[in-house]
């Protein structure tokens, strides 16, 4: 795993990064083979409060983890135990998927481009400030729902792959989800 770590705001000292390196570089423990990833992470001091993100992107999965802490070794030690939980989680969820064909080894590769929203401000202004493309991956609305909460997205794109159709599942006010298909 190839690690990007940046500071705002702070001098990202040796100490700071192979700490960063140590505690990231322990993920590498629940994959069969080292992940061929960029870890990037983003060290930033505020007020006394210390935030720390990390965006791991990879082949059917993105990492993403953001914490704040007034100690900096502490946020970098609840974003590690925050991404584990997230493996743990989406492991456990694609392991029962593919049970009966016991095909999770080569789960996790490369990179994936995650999605944005486009914002705007008001009615008058319809300007796109931000243009981004991504591959549509196959995936049925469940992994669709993980990769979305995975992001810290309120939807998410992808192809069905049963239908092959381009669908958006989408978090709701209620805390439910919905989907939008195609007719």
């Amino acid at each position: 795993m190839n690690y990007n770590v940046r500071g705002e705001n702070i001098e990202v000292t040796p100490a700071i990064r192979e700490y960063v390196e140590k505690k990231i570089g322990k993920l590498e423990r629940y994959f069969n083979n080292t992940p061929n990833a960029d870890a990037n992470v983003n060290l930033k001091v505020n007020n006394n409060t210390s935030k720390v993100e990390v965006t791991i992107p990879m082949t059917n999965l993105v990492l993403r983890a953001e914490e704040e802490n007034e100690d900096m070794y502490a946020a970098i030690d609840l974003i590690t135990d925050k991404l584990e939980r997230q493996i743990r989680k989406h492991k456990t969820k694609v392991n029962r998927k593919f049970r009966s064909t016991g095909s999770t080894a080569e789960m996790f590769a490369v990179a994936v481009e995650e999605p944005e929203v486009v914002p705007f401000e008001e009615e008058s202004d319809l300007e796109v400030v931000r243009n981004k493309r991504f591959d549509l991956k196959p995936m049925d609305s469940e992994e669709a729902i993980l990769q979305m909460n995975m992001l810290g997205h309120s939807f998410f794109v992808y192809t069905n792959s049963e239908t092959n159709t381009t669908n958006v599942v989408y978090r709701r006010k209620d805390g439910r989800y919905g989907l939008i298909e195609p007719s």
